[in-house]
């Protein structure tokens, strides 16, 4: 899932990860009965406002109009100045002892109070310069503005257009950040920036109404705007992003060749910056909400990798293969496997796509009311990006999430990983899971920054999982596409802590991919070089999913007969997305209750 556009801060603080220790009430001195709610709610309410006062562009996704064409500070002053809240709303929520309160409470309790901690804590690294990696920048975040902004009147094209014209403020002080990582050893590895400069030249048209910024204006014309205004607002628009956008993306360019990418980091693990050990250890924490160490976690990859290719040795010989690796062979090289346009791989994944939905009711009491799109990722980050990924939607403005697929490099794209690609991305995957969070009645921040990476991409790979269930593996390329997935995220386990903690080379990284996956090359240069400059990020995957699987199972040992799988699905997915303390404490409370 990628990120909507959004301050830095904004985004880090969707990704922070509370623990079981928020639980744990301190003794309650004398006081009123509902003093501890009341002081929460307050917080609760002024946090929120506070973060839609400092991330205009998140404001107007949810249909707050109060910063209207303004655009977030993403200078380090501003990070320091966000840090400094955060850590006057933990004095405050001091003062409340979490066993007066209801249990919906001690979770929005334990949540905002670790959330807030951590993001104290990621201000104290020197790795908070490093503001953009191979899967995301302030550019094509940027650029991906109009995906998630209103355009219902004149107001709202008058606000983009006003944030159009403030990107060289954006451009400046990213640049300023990034000049600071430079300058204290927090560069981004060589290895992953082949080509990143194409990402900002990309964005550059000869006619910037054939730009991605000028997107809002091929719209049909709202009704509530005269042709003679939206045509003054389309004249302006595209003086704006000639006159001030594209100058910005070509300074951004000279300095990324001139002063950034000659200073690139030799070294790809994070443990060889400044402080990069003790960063991993709270990125590990970060990601994947347990208190688990890198050695851990890399022989748990290692275990996983031997079960998975113990099952794909399985499915290579019902498909009458002597080995997984012929097997794999003819499924990398086999041309009928690949798509001859990208319209064709659009086809094949809206199929796929459709035949998920009308499998949904089976498995899920609740479904989400906002539906989903499917678009190809645009081209100027499709070859070197992952093979697709989730753009959340808005209710509150009325638009919808979106699969993003890969249609560069059509021979590294096989139909047989469309069932679980989709699966994992749309539904029952990411859209399914964030869409619910969307229309669940509980604080705003959490329907909108609570997004705990293990939980999130825990419930994705679950989803892929869930397509057994579904049918949709129906031939023996479709099961090892689906296996295939499995190991890649085994993989991940022992690569980024590899790569991260042991030193590995990003050769090796690849080499342990390419052996045990069925993945394309092309797949895996990507998918290496973002678990090089997203440290941690990749863990979350498979801790969260087998996290899932211990809690379904041990459902099923426990209520036999009375297992509901539509109630376990719902239970999981009721109170968004939490830490996995925090899921396993809600769903054995609802076992118990099923039990009783």
């Amino acid at each position: 899932m990628r990120p909507a556009f959004a301050s830095l801060a904004a985004i880090a603080l969707a990704s922070l990860s509370p623990s079981a220790a928020a639980l744990a009430a301190p003794p309650a001195p004398e006081s009123q009965p509902n003093q501890d709610a009341a002081i929460l709610h307050d917080v609760m309410e002024e946090f929120w406002a506070y973060v839609l006062e400092r991330n205009p562009t998140l404001a107007s996704s949810v249909g707050v109009d109060d910063y209207a064409g303004q655009v977030s500070d993403y200078s380090l002053a501003e990070m320091d100045r966000e840090a400094n809240q955060a850590g006057a709303f933990l004095k405050r929520l001091d003062m409340v002892h979490p066993d007066r309160l209801n249990e919906e409470d001690r979770v929005n309790f334990a949540i905002l109070q670790r959330m807030l901690r951590e993001q104290v804590e990621a201000n104290a690294f020197g790795q908070r310069t490093v503001n953009f990696t191979s899967y995301s920048s302030w550019h094509q975040n940027f650029a991906s503005l109009a995906s998630n902004s209103p355009f219902d009147s004149k107001a709202d094209y008058r606000s983009y257009i006003d944030r159009l014209a403030k990107f060289p403020q954006i451009n400046d002080q990213s640049i300023a950040v990034a000049d600071q990582a430079i300058a204290g050893g927090y560069t981004q590895p060589c290895v992953t920036l082949v080509g990143y400069e194409g990402t900002i030249t990309g964005l550059i048209t000869e006619d910037p109404t054939e730009s991605r910024f000028y997107e809002p204006f091929t719209r049909p014309r709202p009704a509530t705007i005269s042709e003679a205004d939206y045509e003054a607002l389309k004249r302006e628009a595209a003086q704006v992003i000639q006159q001030d956008v594209f100058p910005a993306l070509l300074k951004e360019r000279d300095w990324y060749t001139e002063n950034y990418a000659p200073k690139c980091a030799r070294d790809p693990g994070v443990s060889s910056q400044p402080g990069g050990a003790d960063y991993y250890a709270f990125r590990i924490r970060q990601m994947t909400t347990t208190d688990m160490t890198a050695d851990e976690i890399h022989q748990l990859g290692l275990s996983e990798v031997a079960r998975i290719r113990a099952e794909m040795e399985k499915v290579a010989a019902k498909a009458g293969y002597d080995s997984r690796e012929a097997f794999i062979e003819h499924l990398r090289t086999d041309p009928s496997y690949y798509a001859k346009t990208p319209e064709e791989l659009l086809a094949k994944s809206a199929l796929q796509a459709k035949s998920n939905d009308g499998k949904l009711p089976g498995l899920f009491g609740r479904l989400p009311r906002l539906p989903y799109g499917l678009k190809a990722i645009p081209a100027e980050t499709a070859e070197g990006t992952t093979t697709a990924y989730y753009g959340p939607g808005s209710p509150e403005i009325g638009v919808a999430g979106t699969y993003f697929v890969n249609t560069s490099k059509l021979d590294q794209r096989p139909f047989w990983e469309i069932p679980a690609l989709t699966s994992h991305e749309a539904v029952p995957g990411h859209h399914l899971q964030i869409a619910l969070q969307q229309e669940l009645e509980m604080p705003e921040f959490r329907k909108q920054l609570a997004f705990f990476t293990a939980f999130v991409e825990g419930w994705g790979l679950y989803s892929e999982r869930l397509g057994i269930e579904m049918g949709i593996y129906d031939t023996p390329e479709k099961d090892m596409g689906r296996l295939s997935y499995e190991m890649w995220r085994a993989c991940r386990l022992v690569v980024d802590t590899g790569i991260h903690s042991k030193g590995w080379s990003k050769e090796k990284a690849v080499a342990f991919m390419t052996e045990n996956s069925a993945l394309s090359a092309a797949n895996i240069d990507a998918e290496v070089n973002r678990y090089i400059s997203w440290p941690g990020q990749a863990l979350a995957y498979k801790i969260g999913e087998l996290k899932i699987r211990e809690l379904r199972q041990r459902a099923e040992d426990e209520l036999g007969e009375n297992f509901d799988i539509r109630g376990f699905h719902d239970v999981v997915l009721g109170q968004g997305a939490v830490p996995l303390d925090l899921l396993e404490r809600r769903v054995d409370a609802w076992i118990a209750e099923k039990a009783g």
